[in-house]
C-alpha cells in the first residue's frame, strides 16, 4: 500500500485533450502526462473534474487511464478519481475496477442528494472497506451542495487506516485550521484550490491537487517545494506571479480555462464538451497576454 508521503506535494488533475472531432486526444495526452512528469510533478489523478470525466464513455475512461498509465510507466502514483451520488453503485464500480497501477482513489464527496454527516460518514465507511487501494475524500461544496466538516473528516481518518487524505476545497479557513489541527499525524490536507495551496501548506497542509500544473507544472511544483521547506520569500513570489492567470483560467468555468492555456502554449487543441463552452475571445486574448507576460 502506498505511503501517504508519496501523496504529498503537487499532484495535477489531468485534462482530457479533444481533438477538432471532440474525439479523445490520445497522443496528446501521453505528451501531457510526460512533460508534467518531467517538470516535476509529484503525482498525477486521473478522471477528476477537471478531465470532464461526466462527459466522457464508459469506455472513454478505461482508455483514457490506460494512456495515462502507459505513459507513465510507474514513474510516479496515479491517483483515480471514482465518485456517485449512489453509495451502492460506486461500490460495485470499484469491485469491478482493475487497479493495477493504480495507486488510490480520489473520491468525491455524494452530490445532489445532500446528506448530512452521518450520511458522509456512512457513505466513506462502506467506499472504506471495500477499497483495495487507499481513499482521498474530496470535499467542494460549491459544486457538489454539501460540505464535509473537520469534524466528520477527523472521525474518518482515525476510524479507518486506508483513509489517508482530503482534497479540501471548500474554502473555509476555519475549517481547515480546524482540521490541520486535529487530523492524525499521517493523514495529508490537500489544497483544492490552487489559490489557496500557500496559506494552506503555511498553515501545516500537505500539498495540492492542481489545475494550473498542467500549463505550469515546473512553477507550481517549486512554489509548493518552497512553501514546504519554510522559504516564504520564494513561495510568494512564484504565488504572486501565477495568481493574475489563475484567477482568470476558472473565470468561465473548468476546465475551458485551462484548456485556453494550454492551446495557446501549443499542447492541445481548445476543445471541450458540451454542456462547457470554450471560453470567450475576451477572456482568450487576456490569458495569451498573461501568458506572454509570465
Amino acid at each position: 500500500m502506498i505511503s501517504p508521503k508519496q501523496l504529498s506535494g503537487t499532484g495535477v488533475a489531468l485534462i482530457t485533450p479533444f481533438n477538432q472531432q471532440k474525439e479523445v486526444d490520445h497522443t496528446a495526452l501521453s505528451r501531457l502526462v510526460n512533460n508534467v512528469i518531467d517538470k516535476g510533478i509529484d503525482f498525477l489523478v486521473a478522471l477528476g473534474t477537471t478531465a470532464e470525466t461526466a462527459t466522457l464513455t464508459g469506455k472513454e475512461k478505461l482508455e483514457v487511464v490506460r494512456t495515462i498509465k502507459d505513459t507513465n510507466a510507474g514513474r510516479i502514483p496515479i491517483v483515480l478519481g471514482m465518485g456517485d451520488n449512489n453509495t451502492a453503485q460506486l461500490i460495485e464500480t470499484i469491485n469491478r475496477t482493475d487497479f493495477d497501477g493504480i495507486d488510490a482513489i480520489l473520491t468525491v464527496t455524494p452530490f445532489y442528494n445532500k446528506p448530512n454527516q452521518s450520511g458522509l460518514y456512512q457513505h466513506y465507511k462502506a467506499i472504506s472497506e471495500i477499497s483495495p487501494v487507499p481513499l482521498i475524500l474530496y470535499n467542494v461544496p460549491s459544486r457538489t451542495g454539501c460540505n464535509l466538516n473537520a469534524k466528520t473528516t477527523i472521525r474518518l481518518a482515525n476510524d479507518f487506516d486506508n483513509i489517508i487524505a482530503v482534497k479540501e476545497a471548500s474554502g473555509n479557513q476555519d475549517q481547515i485550521m480546524d482540521l490541520i489541527k486535529h487530523k492524525p499525524n499521517d493523514f495529508l490536507v490537500l489544497s483544492g484550490d490552487d489559490s489557496g495551496t500557500l496559506p494552506l501548506i503555511a498553515l501545516g497542509g500537505d500539498g495540492v491537487i492542481s489545475v494550473i500544473a498542467n500549463a505550469y507544472p515546473a512553477e507550481f511544483s517549486n512554489l509548493v517545494k518552497a512553501a514546504k521547506d519554510n522559504n516564504l520569500e520564494l513561495a510568494r513570489q512564484i504565488h504572486y506571479s501565477l495568481t493574475d492567470i489563475i484567477n482568470n483560467i476558472f473565470a468561465e468555468g473548468n476546465p475551458a480555462g485551462i484548456k485556453a492555456v494550454l492551446h495557446l502554449q501549443q499542447v492541445i487543441d481548445n476543445q471541450v464538451r458540451l454542456p462547457l463552452v470554450p471560453v470567450t475571445d475576451k477572456l482568450y486574448d487576456q490569458l495569451k497576454s498573461q501568458i506572454a507576460a509570465l
